[in-house]
């Protein structure tokens, strides 16, 4: 196995919990348009994919237009909400220290929509440890294909096999998969109401300070 020259990380449920944010707008969304509110846990389970397939799910029986303007409705709020609940969890700075102190070269790779990633980076204060982020709109394909890790990866100076990509769902390990990276979980994110112990991975590892003690050490017991 190749050395590990740089690492790509998921945004929503594995860098930051941003499911209070995502609810708040949701349900802004669900009262603008005379519909009943959503509890946290279920927003959680539609969060992945998406601002498309999020404002879907709350409205499973919109399509076409009526879908597109709920959309709209959804980002107006999110603009307002995005970053005012969210923080980190646990182990993330301590593991974006290992990694910058091991040398290793970083990037986020998320499906938000670049209008909401800039400015969460910058509220919960993680811009500065990325050289960039890949938005869910910022590609012709979104996770779970592998564009997005393939260009990070160009972008960064690695091949595939040498960028440990580390997300909170299926999404992120196909993508990687596809992509040839290996790829560690974290069991507490969101994974569209998925356990993430039954999907194909390198490592589940309980934060981002185990990530960077397992690259330290090669540990990658699944490969």
């Amino acid at each position: 196995m190749k050395p590990i020259r740089s690492v790509t990380i998921d945004l929503d449920g594995t860098l930051v919990d941003t499911v209070p944010d995502l609810a708040a707008a949701a349900n802004g969304m669900l009262r603008e348009l005379g519909r009943r509110e959503l509890s946290i846990d279920t927003v959680a389970t539609f969060v992945g994919r998406g601002i498309p397939k999020l404002v879907e799910r709350c409205l499973p029986d919109l399509a076409g237009d009526a879908l597109a303007l709920a959309q709209a409705v959804f980002r107006r709020h999110y603009a307002i909400e995005n970053g005012r609940r969210s923080k980190l969890f646990p182990g993330v700075l301590d593991g974006l220290q290992a990694f910058r102190a091991a040398g290793l070269r970083m990037a986020v790779i998320t499906n938000k929509a670049a209008a909401f990633t800039e400015p969460l980076l910058i509220a919960t204060q993680l811009a500065s440890w990325f050289e960039f982020a890949v938005s869910g709109d910022s590609l012709p394909e979104k996770k779970p294909h592998p564009l997005p890790l393939l260009h990070a990866c160009q972008r960064l100076g690695s091949e595939p096999a040498e960028n440990l990509h580390i997300g909170d769902s299926r999404n992120d390990a196909a993508a990687a998969r596809a992509a040839g990276c290996p790829v560690f979980l974290v069991p507490y994110g969101y994974s569209e109401g998925a356990a993430v112990q039954g999907i194909d991975c390198d490592a589940i590892v309980t934060s981002l300070m185990e990530a960077s003690r397992r690259v330290a050490s090669a540990d990658f017991p699944n490969t």
